[in-house]
């Protein structure tokens, strides 16, 4: 029996460019979407967040003159066009998804409606939540946070390039360790960088579970069914 019947997968826009640094490769995109579909041929429930960073940001937009929630419209529509590749990739698997947009934009994805996406998560279906809360000023953080308390999973699983939670970037400081459990208040404080403060403080007032586990060949399988690998946020 897995360790959580439904969870709620955040991936990283960035994690699909691969090496390129951009857009999207075809590679990583078809090793991810086996990696999920080993999971739902499992009995796992599986909601799914990706970022569009791969794409386009809307703070690096901005940075570069560019208005910030004209610049977030655009990542918002990146966080689509990966989400529908994502959803090809899984065709391709023999898993059936869905894309919801925060957006209307049919009929490319399907509108948000959250009594919708629970009955298809109930019957075995990825449903792919795209285009952020729909909102400029929110990270696609926020929305995994958001869409995994209303579609009522049990964790949200935050795919990243190391471990866990480190006590710093173990990239940078060697001496860096790392949590098998933290708190939500002591991530806010300590100020690490496992998803904005918005997401987290969302989390915790709704008693979200967070685990943080490196993306790696085998891994979501591990998290998702046995519940190791990485770093649980609790209360």
């Amino acid at each position: 029996m897995s360790k959580f019947k439904r969870i709620l997968l955040k991936l990283s826009g960035e994690a699909l460019a691969g090496e390129k640094g951009h857009g999207i490769d075809n590679v990583i995109l078809s090793d991810m979407a086996s990696e999920i579909a080993s999971i739902v041929k499992q009995g796992v429930q599986v909601a799914l967040v990706i970022g569009g960073g791969n794409l386009v940001r809307g703070i690096s937009a901005s940075a570069g003159g560019m208005n910030r929630a004209q610049g977030d419209a655009m990542g918002m529509l990146g966080t689509v066009m990966n989400g529908l590749a994502m959803q090809d990739a899984l065709d391709k698997q023999g898993v059936d998804s869905v894309v919801m947009s925060a957006i209307r934009m049919e009929p490319v994805c399907e509108f948000f409606d959250r009594r919708k996406a629970l009955k298809l998560l109930s019957a075995g279906s990825v449903v792919i939540f795209s285009a952020g809360t729909g909102n400029p000023f929110f990270t696609t953080d926020s929305c995994a946070a958001l869409r995994a308390i209303e579609s009522e999973c049990d964790v949200i699983m935050k795919a990243t390039k190391v471990d866990g939670i480190y006590t710093a970037d173990p990239v940078k400081d060697p001496t860096a360790t790392r949590f098998d459990d933290i708190s939500y208040k002591e991530v806010i404080s300590r100020g690490l960088k496992v998803m904005d403060t918005a997401a987290v403080a969302l989390c915790m007032e709704n008693n979200m579970p967070i685990f943080v586990f490196k993306m790696e060949k085998g891994n979501l399988t591990r998290a998702a069914i046995e519940g190791d690998l990485g770093t649980l946020v609790h209360c």
